[in-house]
């Protein structure tokens, strides 16, 4: 990847930059700024080059549908803030604009076009978006790590278009994850979790011959403890996930890898509903999983005292409820504990798991924390994606 700190001349010159600004928002509020601070380095070295910005960014899942609810507009505010800039969001549809349109005055430094994913082109990657998109810039740069295992107009097919470079938070990410990657000390144990099922539940199947122990917590768990004959009542689950979970075990055995999930759990009627520790045959139709119990919670703080690399891929439970928390924070404590003292070398991924992090204030207690989730096992895997692909 060539970065665009090599590109020797951005004076005036008009940048289209790929963002990932997906951050958690309650109505117009942004709950998480992580994604939005870490960018803020290449916005201001293209600023101190006197470049023309055009942010490209998304929030949600549209479907290609103009959703108001998932504007970008509360993320323009809160980088209008942050950079002390005024932003000017684009809601006219970015077809009927022309690039000498976009700026105008030579004061305007930044434009934020809305969210990307409210054309239905985008997400299908294609060529004559990607190819008009490209006309309102000059360079494209990239530096939206957590997309870049998709395949989508903004991020892959875009590049056929204009001169394209990485921008400096993709840099740190992918060279952070060489170094893991390469400089691996075992035993090594990654920790899944969240609620993202389908996604995860193969990739899974493809990190066991890379690990000595895989912890599978949160949604993914429910699915091995329905196939164990439990029941799970109301929990987050992947109907038809027995012939994976088949096929995870039968691989683990083979490979040597330990795959370890609750042996206990908290439950609730409702998200909002008072937790109750039980045994795994102990769960009623009525209630649901939410949470990891204490026995799991020991058994995954003996795994890490017996690891010496750690990778961490989503959270034991609903954290956001802190009822349903303490899983989630016994393993970042347990984390920090032997990476203050180091015993290991630590490393989290994923918006829910940084969300936690920084509501524990301890981003800074790991090694390498990664906004990115499905990208950064996808990296691990050892898969190599498109929007990185794409720049080499």
């Amino acid at each position: 990847m060539k970065s665009i700190k090599e590109e020797t001349n951005l004076n005036n010159k008009k940048i289209l930059l790929r963002l990932d600004l997906n951050v958690p928002l309650l109505g117009d509020k942004i709950t998480d700024t992580t994604r939005i601070d870490k960018i803020l380095p290449t916005l201001k070295f293209l600023i101190s080059q006197n470049a023309k910005i055009i942010i490209i960014s998304h929030v949600g899942r549209p479907k290609g549908k103009v959703i108001n609810e998932l504007s970008l507009k509360p993320i323009c505010k809160d980088l209008e803030i942050k950079l002390s800039q005024n932003i000017k969001l684009i809601s006219k549809n970015f077809k009927e604009i022309v690039s000498k349109d976009l700026f105008n005055s030579e004061n305007e430094k930044i434009v934020m076009l809305e969210n990307i994913r409210f054309y239905p082109e985008e997400e299908k990657n294609d060529q004559q978006f990607a190819k008009l998109l490209a006309t309102l810039g000059d360079i494209y740069v990239n530096d939206a790590f957590s997309c870049s295992h998709r395949a989508h107009a903004s991020i892959h097919e875009i590049t056929n278009f204009l001169p394209s470079y990485s921008g400096l938070q993709i840099n740190l990410e992918v060279n952070a994850l060489k170094k893991i990657t390469s400089e691996i000390k075992k035993p090594i144990t990654c920790i899944i979790g969240g609620s993202k099922v389908s996604t995860k539940i193969n990739i899974i199947k493809n990190l066991i011959p890379k690990f000595d122990n895989i912890i599978i917590v949160g949604g993914m768990a429910n699915n091995i403890i329905k196939y164990m004959g439990n029941n799970i009542g109301k929990s987050l689950h992947e109907e038809n996930s027995n012939l994976i979970i088949e096929e995870i075990f039968a691989l683990s055995n083979k490979q040597n890898c330990k795959i370890i999930y609750p042996k206990d759990v908290v439950v609730a009627e409702d998200l909002n509903g008072s937790p109750i520790n039980k045994e795994l045959n102990e769960v009623s139709p009525n209630e649901m999983i939410l949470d990891i119990g204490p026995k799991t919670i020991k058994i995954i703080n003996e795994t890490i005292d017996s690891s010496k690399t750690i990778l961490w891929n989503g959270p034991a439970g609903y954290f956001e409820n802190p009822s349903f928390a303490n899983g989630s924070i016994k393993i970042a404590k347990k984390i920090i504990e032997n990476n203050k003292s180091n015993k290991i070398y630590s490393v989290a991924g994923g918006g829910d798991t940084v969300s936690l992090l920084n509501s524990l204030n301890a981003t800074k207690d790991f090694n390498f924390v990664s906004t990115a989730g499905g990208a950064f096992l996808e990296y691990l895997e050892g898969k190599e994606l498109p929007g990185i692909k794409a720049l080499n």
